[in-house]
């Protein structure tokens, strides 16, 4: 393993995530444990042979493990270790400060799990101020559930309980509607989304992440 030989812990923790695509599987992994096959789907520009490296880096670091599901799925998913778990709120805090930068690009396509952290990280309580509601996000074959309440806001995934509204459609139209003032009602019209349940529940998630604005370039 490449090391900085810094004795400063910062320079420790680069040491363990800090190789091309290793934060990026541990970003992959926040939502609950993926196959092999899922991460590469998540990280399509990381060759099979890169990923396999970095898989196995970070699970001899111990931030991420390896198990066996139990009968009928019998896959082997990999996960991340509750030490890995705790790299949440800088993967958020690097979201938020690369989400500032001025020169982001603006046309890269978000997967489905980056999309969805996204909103943890724009999340702005202020702005869910009286509102308490519950959804599904159904995007593809991917089901969330969301939880808006108190000022608090929770997604992972699976299916939600009785819902106060189930949203339908794909990753694009979704990140076009809460990041590029695409209109809900067009997205409507054209069958880009569907909605059931309470359509006005669902404006308001909508407009629950803004994005910060961008940094004075140098």
């Amino acid at each position: 393993m490449r090391t900085y030989d810094d004795g400063c812990a910062a320079a420790h923790a680069l040491d363990l995530v800090g190789e091309r695509w290793a934060l990026l599987i541990v970003r992959e992994l926040l939502l609950g444990p993926k196959r092999f096959a899922d991460l590469r789907t998540g990280l399509p520009n990381a060759s099979p042979d890169v990923l396999s490296r970095r898989l196995r880096g970070l699970e001899g670091t111990g931030v991420v493990r390896r198990r066996k599901l139990p009968p009928p799925a019998a896959s082997w998913v990999y996960e991340l270790t509750d030490w890995g778990l705790e790299l949440e709120p800088a993967i958020v805090s690097l979201g938020r400060w690369g989400a500032r930068s001025p020169t982001k690009p603006h046309d890269a396509e978000l997967g489905v799990d980056s999309l969805v952290l996204s909103f943890r990280t724009m999340f702005d309580p202020h702005l869910a101020d009286g509102l308490g509601a519950s959804y599904e996000l159904r995007l593809g074959e991917d089901r969330f559930r969301a939880v808006v309440a108190n000022g608090h806001f929770e997604i992972s995934r699976g299916n939600a309980e009785r819902p106060d509204a189930i949203i339908e459609t794909d990753p694009a139209t979704l990140a076009a509607l809460v990041y590029a003032d695409r209109q809900l009602a067009e997205a409507l019209r054209s069958g880009d989304m569907k909605i059931e349940g309470d359509e006005s529940v669902v404006a308001r998630f909508l407009d629950l992440f803004p994005l910060p604005e961008p940094a004075n370039g140098a």
